[in-house]
């Protein structure tokens, strides 16, 4: 694994860099393709060669990437939105938002602990479900079938 590191680093860095354009981000990029490798080695299957391979994950890195940022960038766009409307600067719109966090953070306790888990991975950490999947060793549908299930017993519970 070791050679295998040295030998596709560099070119790995270069394309995540040439595609994402940050240094940090694209060291983070190079770093999580070359653990998922060494974490998955006995189930990836490389039918193309190892270069190429591992230039789909940079491409696949890169989407996700530019996903959860956008995700994220329009999540911050809105709640700045928010906090700028009149309402939402009153200490009783203030003290309804923390109970309402509160009742979520409730509700998903209440979920069975592996579903639990799902909607963590998916909603708080933004993790894909193919990456969930392969994290805890599922089927991609059972994770779709744990976020679907979860969500309709939040919605349950919540309403």
């Amino acid at each position: 694994m070791e050679q295998i590191f040295n030998l596709y680093w560099e070119a790995i860095f270069d394309a995540a860099f040439k595609k994402i354009g940050d240094e940090n981000v694209a060291q983070d990029i190079t770093q999580e393709i070359f653990i998922s490798l060494w974490e998955n080695r006995e189930q990836v299957i490389i039918s193309g060669g190892l270069a190429a391979y591992l230039h789909g994950a940079v491409k696949f890195k890169v989407i996700n990437h530019f996903r959860n940022t956008t995700v994220k960038d329009g999540h911050k766009a809105e709640l700045a939105t928010l906090m700028n409307q009149r309402y939402a600067d009153s200490a009783d719109d203030l003290l309804i938002l923390k109970d309402a966090q509160q009742k979520v953070e409730e509700a998903l306790m209440q979920l069975p602990e592996r579903m639990r888990l799902v909607v963590t991975m998916s909603r708080k950490q933004e993790k894909s479900i193919k990456e969930i999947a392969s994290e805890l060793n599922v089927s991609v549908q059972t994770v779709k079938n744990q976020i679907t299930s979860a969500m309709k017993l939040l919605k349950k519970s919540l309403s």
